[in-house]
């Protein structure tokens, strides 16, 4: 709970978030106007002009001059782009080239009509997406803009003017903003300029002054781009107060949502709410619910939702697709669970008596709303329904409808010809309402009501006296009539409800398992390659299309990861495409509005603000590309992958950091163990050695004999810990090269115990060997490196003068090498970890805990293993095995045998 006059923390993180992320950033500032003619390029270009002088490196990109002289002027003196020409349908189009703005990378560009739509073929569909990419790269923009041009208040300069305005920008660029300068202009004065031809030629001026730029429509649009810039500084302020922690004096925020369907006078539903969210700082929701229609969908219908969703999204929407069976219900339930202040929907269209037939959406919400406030907005009915859309929300033919009702009602009656020796006349118009069960099933509401209708006249006809007529004796048979007529209504209704709900839950398993299937494969992987080619399988098989994944390189150049029939190869202008979705984090490529000339689509792969790779998807050009709920399962897909691939990374992350902890770990040991260690015998040798070197003092010959001994031993001690510390890094290089010959192990033990004679002289040393001893394959000086190690551990863990054992026995194709002592043994739970690099039993012996390291390294390497036990009776037993082997032929000679 954030106390009341203090900033949120959440929000303050977000905004330092932001701050931080648009540092690396260029800078927009936006020439606003309320109509073409104002002055905006001329302020622009001023502006530029100024910044020059001052010594900014100024380009123009592009700036649009439309033959006005006092504009062209001011273009001297600035260097500007050459245009990038494109070839569409015979033509030559010349567009801004933003590759060589890009290359050049000055610190300020001028970029001309900001809500330009650039040429098929051009990288981006949109030039204010040209103008993000150059943000991104750091480049300061200038641009131009009028207010009839901003997405949410096209459709009022629509109604305003008269004029549907095909060019928009959404909203978030005009929020993206650093700065805006209002160039604005009386209404007289901008007629006196059309009148002077500073506008338009003569003969377009007369047309404008008839049509756009009447007086009133210049009095509304420039009190819209007065409200607009004032809104815009009211945003900064609002901005600042949040992050400065000022006190709010506005009430709690409101929550709008907006009902969306494919009907295209939803976008209007959209300007709307964005413009009231906008008015009363709200969040808000576009809300589409899947609900039983009396016409199912075309594929029209559904691609002109997806773009109602789309244009929402680009508005600052939150989109939400619901599937219920009654629309108003599940709308009021979500917009509860949202704590929804305000609901907006459309004005119905349709005639009254459908509403008192079938029930009307809207008065159900507006009665079911409770505290919530509902706004009914009516259509933009100035601008035509399209023609494709028309076609689509069309229904089948009525003649289709007729023939299948007719005959299924004929069969039914077939039937009940047969049937009507046998049973009562009511048993008989139990075969219609099959017939009706029939008909819902497979054709629909329309169909059934048809035969429904159908079945009550053909059952008067065929079998209610007098036969053959439509007439009744009883009137007790209309009765039956009406009662049979309503129960094949509502057996009819409801059969289609339960086949549409069959038909929701179905797609809706089908999502639910294809996601489900990816996700658990994808849990087990722990390599990047067979994530990715799992991926690719799962995209081919669930919605019929090839797929390749990229990741990048150490240079961020993104190379493919995953081969086979389901992927597809990429020529450098596909690469070049999903390289710049990498780059940007945007889709970009097919049905996108960036480099929409490109054969796939491409998704980038981001978790945690990270882009992780590219996903690339080709359909089959013979086939529709994806709808738009197998466009969400490939968003999930997507999604999923970008986990799996940053679990993965992350743990391959902690894997090094757990490694290089380690070894900064081993590495403190080490050095702490060795700067301990050898000290001590230094400083026995450099004191017995300064001893002996005063010259002022005689020493008998026992006591320099002494202080021979004493350096000699220290010496050897001394030489023991760097030979360990050494091998032992032979050993985990690899370097250590193993040189086996035959000899038998009395040797072995000969050498070792007269390298350590002085150490054992005040011990008794026991030794136990069998008569019948076979010879070993073995490396000696190696073997005799183990050997002696372990009487060192024995020797430093013992008390002084105890006896040691040294025996072996054979068993099997195994010899067994024991080294017993009479020590105080070896903790419980510590004789496998005694074998671990830098661990000893007692710090008191000395040593830097390598010695048993490199025994289990040498006899692994032997074949063999190395374990420590303790004795019953006190003491530890160290054992080793080793492999017997095949005997030589001539015993006595060294025969060498390879490994």
């Amino acid at each position: 709970m954030v106390e009341e006059g203090r900033p949120d923390p959440d929000a303050l993180l977000a905004q330092v978030k932001q701050q931080e992320r648009l540092k690396s950033q260029g800078k927009l500032k936006l020439f606003f106007g309320a109509a073409p003619g104002v002055g905006k390029t001329y302020a622009m270009l001023e502006a530029a002009r100024q910044k020059r002088a001052e010594g900014v490196d100024v380009v123009i990109g592009i700036v649009e001059t439309h033959g006005r002289k006092e504009t062209e002027g001011l273009l001297t003196g600035i260097e500007m782009i050459g245009r990038h020409s494109i070839e569409y349908r015979g033509r030559t189009l010349y567009e801004f080239d933003i590759d060589y703005a890009l290359a050049r990378n000055p610190t300020l560009i001028l970029v001309d009509e900001f809500a330009h739509t650039n040429a098929p073929g051009s990288r981006h569909k949109k030039r204010w997406q040209d103008v993000f990419e150059l943000l991104e790269a750091g480049m300061n923009v200038y641009t131009t803009l009028n207010v009839q041009h901003i997405e949410s208040l096209s459709d009022v300069v629509t109604q305003i003017t008269g004029i549907t305005i095909r060019e928009t920008v959404p909203d978030f660029v005009i929020e993206r903003a650093d700065e805006i300068e209002l160039v604005d202009l009386s209404p007289d004065a901008l007629l006196q300029r059309l009148t002077e031809g500073k506008i338009y030629i003569p003969q377009l001026a007369t047309r404008a002054r008839d049509n756009f730029f009447r007086r009133g429509n210049l009095l509304a649009l420039r009190e819209l781009a007065l409200r607009r810039t004032a809104q815009r500084v009211d945003e900064q302020m609002q901005s600042y107060r949040e992050v400065e922690g000022v006190k709010e004096v506005w009430p709690a925020s409101e929550r709008i949502l907006v009902s969306v369907s494919s009907n295209p006078r939803s976008i209007h539903l959209i300007r709307a709410a964005k413009r009231m969210a906008v008015g009363l700082r709200a969040n808000w929701i576009a809300v589409h619910v899947d609900a039983p229609a009396k016409v199912k969908p075309s594929k029209n219908d559904l691609a002109k939702l997806a773009e109602h969703m789309r244009l929402a999204e680009t508005l600052g929407a939150e989109t939400v697709t619901l599937t219920a069976q009654k629309a108003s219900e599940e709308l009021l339930r979500y917009a509860r669970s949202r704590n929804v202040t305000k609901l907006i929907i459309g004005k119905p269209t349709h005639p009254r008596w459908k509403d008192k037939l079938f029930g009307s959406v809207l008065d159900d919400i507006v009665r079911g709303s409770g505290d919530i406030d509902v706004y009914v907005i009516s259509g933009d009915m100035g601008e035509p329904m399209p023609a494709s859309v028309a076609k689509s929300r069309k229904r089948r033919p009525l003649m289709a409808d007729v023939l299948r009702s007719v005959i299924v009602v004929a069969v039914c009656t077939a039937i009940a010809e047969v049937m009507e020796p046998y049973v009562a006349p009511a048993d008989l118009a139990m075969m219609y309402l099959l017939g009706v069960v029939v008909m819902a099933t497979r054709a629909g509401e329309l169909s059934a009501f048809l035969t429904a209708f159908l079945g009550v006249a053909f059952f008067d006809f065929f079998f209610v006296p007098p036969r053959y007529t439509l007439a009744v004796n009883s009137p007790g048979y209309l009765i039956t009539f009406t009662v049979m007529f309503a129960i094949a209504l509502v057996i009819s209704k409801l059969t289609v409800r339960v086949k549409q709900q069959a038909d929701a839950a179905r797609k809706s398993q089908q999502t639910t398992a294809a996601l489900y299937s990816l996700s658990r494969e994808l849990v087990r992987q722990r390599g990047i390659e067979e994530l990715c080619s799992i991926v690719v399988r799962h995209i081919s098989d669930d919605l019929s299309c090839r797929a390749v994944v990229l990741m990048p390189d150490d240079t961020t150049i993104l190379k493919i990861v995953t081969t086979g029939a389901d992927t597809f190869e990429l020529d450098q202008k596909e690469h070049g495409v999903a390289q710049w979705c990498f780059d940007h984090r945007q889709k970009a490529g097919f049905t996108t509005d960036t480099l929409s000339g490109a054969s796939a689509l491409y998704l980038p792969v981001v978790a945690a603000a990270e882009a992780l790779g590219v996903i690339g998807v080709l359909h089959d050009p013979s086939q529709e590309f994806l709808e738009q709920g197998q466009l969400h399962i490939l968003d999930g897909f997507v999604n999923q992958t970008a986990i799996a691939i940053q679990r993965i990374l992350l743990a391959e992350q902690a894997r090094h950091a757990i490694l290089k902890a380690e070894t900064e770990t081993l590495r403190n040991t080490l050095l702490s163990s060795i700067s301990h260690d050898l000290r001590t015998p230094l400083a026995a040798i450099t004191g017995a050695a300064s001893t002996l070197l005063q010259g002022d003092v005689t020493y008998q010959a026992a006591e320099r004999h002494e202080l021979l001994q004493t350096i000699y031993e220290e010496a050897e001690h001394l030489n023991q810990i760097i030979r360990n510390v050494l091998n032992m890094t032979r050993i985990e290089a690899g370097a250590i090269t193993i040189k086996k010959q035959w000899l038998t192990l009395e040797e072995t033990f000969g050498a070792s115990l007269n390298r350590l004679s002085e150490r054992l002289k005040d011990r008794a040393v026991e030794i136990t060997l069998p008569e019948d001893l076979p010879m070993l394959y073995l490396d000696p000086l190696l073997i005799e490196q183990v050997l002696i190690n372990l009487l060192d551990n024995a020797i430093k863990y013992t008390p002084a003068a105890s006896p040691i054992a040294l025996c072996a026995t054979v068993k099997d194709a195994w010899i067994t090498v024991e080294v017993k002592d009479k020590g105080p043994g070896i903790k419980e739970g510590e004789q496998e970890r005694i074998f671990d690099k830098f661990v000893r039993s007692s710090s008191k012996a000395g040593g830097i805990g390598l010695g048993l390291t490199i025994c289990r390294a040498i006899v692994t390497a032997h074949g063999g293993k190395v374990w420590a036990e303790n004795r019953h009776d006190g003491g530890a037993t160290f054992k080793f095995t080793l492999p017997i082997g095949k005997q030589p032929s001539m015993p006595g000679v060294e025969v060498e045998v390879p490994d």
